[in-house]
């Protein structure tokens, strides 16, 4: 089914009727839809009630003379963009400035010469509507802005509402994502690709939402069928944020964080460069973070200790690179 144009509305302001019939027979079959005003007031409502796209506006009217008629359009907010095209027998320059000076786009004498007002007409009516179009698409963009912002701060709800459940975890998603972000920027990553890094490191463990609270909280070691479920909340993450289309490429962090360069991790024991990027860039940060934090269970551990734990498992739990590229973030 072919989209049917809207027509562009021609307002026509003119005190004599001769005048608007010569316009609106100029007009005809050019595919505008033609309104009329008798006089600057009749003009004002008018372009209220139908918003039109060019406003044609005699100069010589009694009363409210077309350069009033100019300035009170240009002060209301509706109207303040509309284009006008002065229209007057006046063919003197003073005239012409005072036509710009109070707000006019365009200037045309009379008598009329049908093709140059059709050009005319044609002319700024393809530049109206090239205008209309970039503000819808500024509207699109801002309101996409506003929505993207409206999500982030929903993700962000939901890394605190994590961090609440497991209180033993309380601060660490905000650390760990301000650590990821700070070893994609050593590594020149741009700025979408850092959202994503961003989104997928807050949600990365929201897959223990899934998870029960006994075994999430439970103070002792866990049982080999309580650590199997645990391990379940990789695969938890993935079901819960795979069939929202936006987050897909923050999808590497909280589906892959537990997978090990050895090939021992889970979920799928994926090998080496097999684990995505950021995920290798993650772990590493996420084991720093758990050892450096108090445990009901155990202290934290000092950095240093924490420091050669992280190079011992370089090679084995990590990427070498990723382990490199921590410790010359921590050096710097």
């Amino acid at each position: 089914m072919t989209e049917q144009k809207t027509a562009s509305i021609i307002l026509i302001v003119d005190d004599e009727p001769t005048a608007r019939q010569t316009v609106e027979s100029i007009l005809e079959n050019q595919g505008y839809q033609i309104e009329m005003a008798e006089n600057g007031i009749q003009a004002i409502s008018q372009a209220l009630a139908l918003l039109p796209d060019v406003i044609l506006l005699d100069v010589m009217m009694p009363g409210m003379n077309g350069f009033d008629v100019c300035r009170r359009i240009r002060q209301e907010p509706l109207l303040a963009e509309i284009p006008i095209i002065m229209v007057t027998a006046l063919d003197d320059k003073q005239s012409l400035l005072s036509g710009l000076e109070a707000g006019a786009d365009d200037y045309i004498t009379k008598p009329y010469d049908r093709y140059e007002l059709r050009a005319r007409l044609l002319g700024i009516t393809r530049l109206n509507r090239y205008r209309k179009l970039l503000e819808e698409r500024a509207n699109i963009e801002e309101a996409h802005t506003q929505l993207l912002a409206a999500y982030d701060a929903t993700i962000e709800g939901w890394s605190r509402a994590m961090d609440l459940r497991d209180k033993e975890t309380e601060g660490h998603t905000q650390r760990v994502t301000e650590l990821t972000l700070r070893l994609c920027n050593m590594l020149g990553m741009d700025h979408e690709s850092l959202l994503h890094v961003r989104r997928g490191a807050l949600l990365h463990d929201i897959g223990k939402l899934g998870v029960p609270d006994s075994i999430l909280n439970k103070n002792g070691s866990l049982t080999t069928e309580e650590w199997e479920i645990m391990k379940k909340h990789t695969v938890y993450a993935y079901e819960m944020i795979s069939p929202i289309e936006y987050l897909h490429p923050a999808l590497d962090i909280p589906y892959c964080h537990h997978e090990k360069w050895d090939g021992s991790g889970y979920p799928r024991g994926l090998k080496g460069e097999e684990i995505p990027l950021v995920a290798r860039l993650f772990s590493v940060v996420d084991v720093w973070d758990a050892l450096t934090s108090d445990r009901p269970y155990r202290a934290a551990w000092d950095k240093e200790k924490t420091l050669e734990h992280i190079k011992n498992e370089s090679g084995k739990h990590f990427d070498p690179k990723a382990v490199e590229l921590f410790c010359k973030m921590l050096e710097s």
